[in-house]
């Protein structure tokens, strides 16, 4: 079972910052999931909350701000500034350093709140610019927006976001739409939904998963990958079981 850090190592640093893609890394997770939307100027940031105000020592919606202006604030300001200045980073930046990484990294697209305009071309055209394609999942709750990934770049894996507690029937409707994985929250996860998605062939990777309880019955349940906060916990008990 594949473990992925759920924004980078959020758990312990702040989410979704080449600092927390960092941490994670050195855990010998199997991959990374963070969350892509666009600034005023177009630019594709990393950054969950369509507005900087939980995340950040700032204020604001995303979509009103230009990238250099997102830069000013300090998303370490949620751990207390610990760590010093640690800034929002583009998905180029991110990209530049995913390169040279052994990871998967799973792109959330948010396009759930504000639909924004290019923002599927736009991550597509730096995963290809870095030669990413075989390295990424695209993932999205706008089941919309991995159906034009699918159109644009049919050979790039996509996982429908579910919340809870999800589809019984998921691996159908993967399947029906050409997508490769399923993605549901962990509450409400059934074996039934499993199962269905082992029939039709679809991966099954389960968020956010944080306590010892929830990973031993998706482990037990034969799900393929789980989205962690802690990978470094969940990366030792799933390598313990494997031995």
């Amino acid at each position: 079972m594949k473990v992925f850090a759920h924004r980078g190592y959020s758990g312990r640093y702040p989410e979704n910052t080449m600092l927390a893609f960092q941490k994670a890394a050195e855990t010998g997770c199997d991959g990374i999931e963070l969350d892509v939307q666009l600034t005023k100027d177009g630019t594709v940031v990393v950054i969950h909350d369509e507005s900087i105000d939980r995340t950040t020592d700032g204020a604001g919606f995303v979509k009103d701000l230009t990238y250099e202006e997102l830069k000013e604030f300090n998303a370490d300001a949620v751990c207390g500034g610990i760590h010093g200045f640690v800034p929002v980073p583009s998905f180029e930046e991110y990209c530049k350093w995913a390169k040279d990484q052994e990871l998967v990294t799973n792109i959330e697209i948010k396009t759930g709140v504000y639909y924004y305009e290019g923002l599927e071309e736009k991550t597509l055209e730096l995963v290809r610019k870095y030669g990413l394609e075989k390295k990424v999942i695209f993932s999205s709750f706008n089941h919309t927006s991995i159906i034009r990934l699918k159109e644009l770049a049919p050979e790039i894996p996509c996982g429908a976001l579910l919340d809870h507690p999800g589809l019984g029937n998921a691996g159908y409707y993967c399947d029906r739409y050409h997508f490769e994985c399923y993605h549901p929250g962990v509450k409400g996860l059934t074996k039934e939904a499993v199962d269905n998605c082992r029939k039709y062939g679809i991966l099954v990777n389960v968020w956010t998963v944080n306590d010892m309880s929830a990973l031993e019955q998706v482990y037990e349940w034969g799900c393929d990958g789980v989205i962690s906060n802690f990978p470094e916990v969940c990366k030792r008990w799933v390598q313990s079981k494997d031995l």
